[in-house]
């Protein structure tokens, strides 16, 4: 005879193993890595601070 499977947990395997894939797939769609990220924000900072000394008052 072969082993009893407990549906809750094979139910709950499968739940987990989807929302890994969605995740997975929205990394790749939307995510971007540290060093782009600290690279985009150095731009917009460095660009803040030019702007503000280019004001004239």
């Amino acid at each position: 005879m072969s082993e009893p499977v407990n549906l809750n947990r094979f139910r709950k395997d499968k739940a987990r193993a989807a929302k890994k894939a969605r995740a997975d797939e929205n990394a790749v769609a939307f995510g971007r890595s540290k060093s782009e990220k600290d690279l985009i924000r150095a731009r917009k900072e460095k660009q803040s601070r030019d702007l503000d000394g280019k004001k004239q008052e």
